[in-house]
């Protein structure tokens, strides 16, 4: 429903930004000011995370046909924002979600996950890919997936990831609906032609 209207898609993709830019108003800018806000805003947290690990920086580079001709540091950002897409994707398929509607992105049938996973970026991705870059470890692709994995090891970023999906897509009276339908439910075995029977039986006899 709210992918199918401009309204709803421009609703959407406002809170998006608006998570990017907490405390200011954004609802005022469209969406191509919207998208230069958010260049300056990771444009100054890849320079931040250079200055901080003392990395060389130019540009974000990469070829997707010839991983191996990046420097450290652009290697370390693909092999991360990838495995960040794959935890984001099961987020959204878990949760009974289209990947394929993005509200901000558009062209492919992962449009929502890029959507979602930029989110994150600023905050997981770069400052994990340049304090490897200025660690170099023997294989930094596999160091950045395994870093992204230990940053979401506790279940606190699925849980967050969860929560902001929610609060994209439903207003608060749907948000609360939803919280209520996590109530026990009395679960049963289909019975065919007969009556249905309880469920968590062994029904195998003794």
């Amino acid at each position: 429903k709210l992918f199918s209207t401009t309204r709803g898609r421009l609703k959407v993709a406002r809170a998006m930004y608006q998570m990017r830019f907490p405390g200011e108003d954004v609802s005022g800018l469209t969406l191509q000011q919207l998208r230069g806000r958010e260049g300056v805003r990771m444009r100054r947290a890849y320079r931040a995370a250079a200055e901080k690990y003392g990395i060389q920086w130019s540009s974000r580079e990469y070829d997707q046909n010839d991983f191996d001709n990046s420097d450290s540091v652009n290697k370390a950002l693909s092999a991360a924002n990838a495995a960040l897409y794959g935890v984001v994707h099961s987020v959204i398929v878990a949760l009974g979600l289209s990947p394929g509607l993005g509200f901000v992105h558009a062209g492919t049938i992962r449009a929502f996950v890029y959507d979602v996973a930029d989110l994150y970026k600023a905050d997981l991705v770069i400052p994990l890919a340049f304090r490897l870059a200025s660690e170099q470890p023997p294989d930094i692709s596999s160091a950045a997936r395994r870093g992204l994995r230990d940053l979401m090891v506790d279940g606190q970023f699925l849980k967050r990831c969860v929560q902001d999906i929610r609060g994209l897509l439903m207003d608060e009276s749907e948000q609360e609906m939803s919280e209520d339908e996590t109530t026990e439910v009395t679960l049963k075995l289909w019975g065919g032609f007969g009556p249905e029977v309880a469920a968590k039986r062994n029904y195998g006899g003794t």
